[in-house]
């Protein structure tokens, strides 16, 4: 799998899956600009690497960080909108604070990062890789409404993009993921049970098949594949990385 000279946009690529992706990238020879809203992430910045402080909400910063990454690099090739935020709360208890934070940053950052990067995709013909979960187009728990309603936007997002890009040979897919061992997951454990959150993480992971969670650098693999040519006949698919754990029979046959 090659990366060779391509040039890739990740939001949300300072730490968690993002990290992953980036790490993983950078093994494969890509040149990458990080956006994300943490400013530690500008500790980042390498040869290979751009770091831009930025909210996704805000279109004119993407803009102004992506057109600065362009320039240097010189094009782009593909865009990984990773970025994602995950708050519990029941749809009762939930504030309309809460629920724009999700669309805010899982939905409408998803939409403006692309409009911003399309420009550049077409001259490349690149990959869009979107990060949807399977919470919400294949599961949900109680706390997960706002999460689980963004994160199937993603997927729908894709599909329908995917099918007006295909013209200008710019594949679009959706990595769904499933519990990974990130500090999204782990801060959710600690809003689960403060004083024994490593409990929590144990109990996920006796109900995965495989039992664990997944690693970051998985996702930034399967992330590579999709973005590399590798998938050239590949598009509008959302591609589950779960350990098994959506397996159906798995967990109605208690095996």
């Amino acid at each position: 799998m090659k990366l060779t000279n391509k040039v890739a946009v990740v939001t949300g690529g300072y730490k968690g899956i993002g990290r992953g992706i980036v790490d993983t990238f950078i093994k494969y020879g890509a040149k990458v600009i990080v956006l994300d809203y943490d400013e530690n992430v500008t500790s980042m910045k390498s040869d290979n690497i751009l770091a831009y402080v930025v909210d996704i909400r805000d279109r004119q910063s993407v803009t102004k960080a992506v057109k600065s990454g362009v320039s240097y690099f010189g094009k782009l090739d593909i865009l990984v909108n990773n970025a994602g935020v995950c708050k519990l709360a029941s749809f009762e208890e939930m504030t309309d604070e809460v629920k724009a934070l999700h669309f805010g940053i899982n939905i409408n950052g998803v939409w403006n990062t692309t409009k911003v990067c399309l420009e550049y995709l077409k001259s490349s013909g690149g990959a869009i890789v979107n990060m949807s979960s399977v919470t919400g187009p294949m599961v949900a728990d109680p706390g997960e409404v706002a999460y689980a309603t963004s994160k199937a936007a993603v997927l729908g997002f894709t599909k329908s993009l995917a099918a007006e890009l295909a013209k200008d040979k710019i594949r679009v897919n959706a990595i769904m993921p499933g519990y990974i061992l990130t500090p999204m997951v782990e801060s959710m454990s600690i809003e689960s049970d403060k004083d024994n959150p490593e409990s929590v993480i144990n109990s996920i992971a006796s109900a995965i098949p495989m039992g664990r969670l997944g690693f970051p650098t998985e996702v930034g693999e399967l992330a590579a594949f999709l973005a590399s040519e590798e998938s050239s006949y590949i598009t509008g698919q959302g591609i589950v990385i779960d350990g098994g754990s959506t397996l159906p029979e798995t967990s109605s046959m208690g095996v």
